[in-house]
């Protein structure tokens, strides 16, 4: 429901402000394929039809990016509508069995950490075993496209990286400012355990108390932006649990997708009584990792990277929690370190959570723009606050030969603070 009490599809009045800046009217012009086009179809279920293929095909489509969420005078929630609309998807068995095979695979895996890991293990033995030089030699991963494309997501790990934990937690240094709890998350943890791990660093040596639950699991983001509310919903209540007892008074949050989706509790909540105060209450205390450092003072020195940096800014940082500034600012303040924007910056890289799993070509044809906006930079360097942009980005990269490495805004500043180069990998 919408301030106004009337279901959030129904605030929607057609201005068209959202065409311009939604990736997937921009690339097909096709209204079907646009926000307002998307509402009509809500609209049309919330009256009560049945949602036949073609419906379906066009909210599968939707990235998720929010761009109209930020671009809408109405202040439509349209999350809150192609949300709702893609839970009676899910309900209404419309799909295929085949299509609906494919995803029941895809959240056996991606939203449980632990077995995200024993994957991340398959595909580094799969890789040093020579099972995918003989797999593409030999026109195998034809037969196999998951797992073809998995291979081309995932960075080349090494064992200690596959098999590593996440950290117990981080004493200040100095005199402490307060005591904060960080998400672990599941894609961050498995396939960038960097990115905890200079996360603790830097909140040290900035003067913080860092606990890292144990046990933790999905945050339900995943799961939410697909339709799947129930299983959301009890991934979230589990996570929301064990940062509560941490007695934390910040939870911190270094992807951008589990930021925007904790610090909305309250909607998923929304007809729970039991948890809705308290999940709005939890939702308040969420911030950013870049938000919250550039809020405060910074007390460990900077040391030079010299270099230029090309910035990517995922969509559930920039356009679901209005985050612009504060990544930039924290890099701006490195000394020796060259800033660029990407064009079409505000444009989805085509990850959107599952989005490069399930709709392969269109993932494919908005990562090729993404890859040709960063490399037109000149950058050798690149920044992005969310494991799935990497992910997304970087491959088109490999495929391109570009030369360029990837790392979080967090990665960055911690070497900065150790006085180390520039931390990113190519792949």
């Amino acid at each position: 429901m919408s301030g106004s009490g009337r279901h959030p599809a129904l605030d929607c009045v057609h201005c068209g402000f959202c065409l311009p800046v939604c990736p997937t009217w921009t690339v097909w012009g096709r209204e079907p394929d646009s926000p307002r086009g998307r509402i009509e179809i809500a609209r049309a279920m919330l009256d009560g039809a049945a949602p036949t293929a073609e419906m379906v095909s066009h909210l599968d489509s939707c990235l998720g990016c929010m761009a109209c969420l930020a671009a809408c005078p109405s202040g439509v929630r349209y999350d809150a509508v192609i949300e709702e609309a893609r839970s009676r998807v899910e309900a209404s068995g419309v799909r295929t069995s085949a299509d609906a095979g494919r995803r029941s695979a895809i959240f056996s895996l991606f939203p449980h950490p632990g077995r995200l890991r024993v994957a991340a293990v398959f595909l580094w033995l799969w890789r040093i075993t020579g099972l995918r030089w003989l797999t593409r030699a030999t026109g195998l991963t034809r037969l196999l496209p998951f797992i073809g494309r998995l291979d081309a997501l995932a960075p080349d790990l090494g064992f200690g990286e596959v098999t590593s934990s996440l950290p117990a937690g981080a004493r200040a240094a100095g005199t402490s400012r307060g005591r904060v709890a960080l998400v672990g998350g599941c894609v961050q943890r498995v396939f960038f355990p960097g990115v905890n791990e200079a996360t603790l660093r830097v909140l040290s040596a900035e003067g913080y108390d860092v606990v890292v639950p144990l046990g933790q699991g999905c945050c339900g983001a995943l799961s939410v932006h697909a339709g799947r509310d129930d299983e959301a919903r009890a991934m979230t209540r589990a996570l929301v649990e064990r940062l509560e007892a941490s007695g934390a008074d910040t939870f911190l949050v270094n992807a951008a997708g589990c930021g925007s989706h904790l610090k909305d509790l309250g909607h998923l909540f929304r007809n729970d009584p039991a948890w809705r105060d308290r999940a709005v209450e939890f939702s308040r205390k969420v911030k950013d990792v870049t938000e919250f450092l550039a809020a405060v003072a910074p007390r460990a020195e900077r040391h030079p990277i010299p270099g230029k940096v090309a910035y990517h800014s995922p969509c559930h940082l920039g356009h679901a929690q209005g985050i612009q500034d504060p990544p930039r600012a924290l890099l701006r303040a490195i000394p020796g370190l060259e800033l660029v924007e990407v064009a079409e910056g505000d444009q989805c890289c085509g990850s959107a959570g599952i989005y490069n799993l399930v709709q392969v070509e269109a993932s494919d044809e908005l990562g090729a723009r993404k890859a040709a906006n960063v490399m037109a930079t000149g950058a050798p360097y690149l920044a992005s606050a969310n494991p799935g942009c990497t992910l997304q980005v970087q491959r088109v990269l490999r495929e391109k030969g570009a030369a360029v490495q990837a790392a979080h805004p967090i990665e960055i500043l911690d070497a900065s603070i150790q006085g180390k180069p520039f931390p990113g990998r190519r792949g």
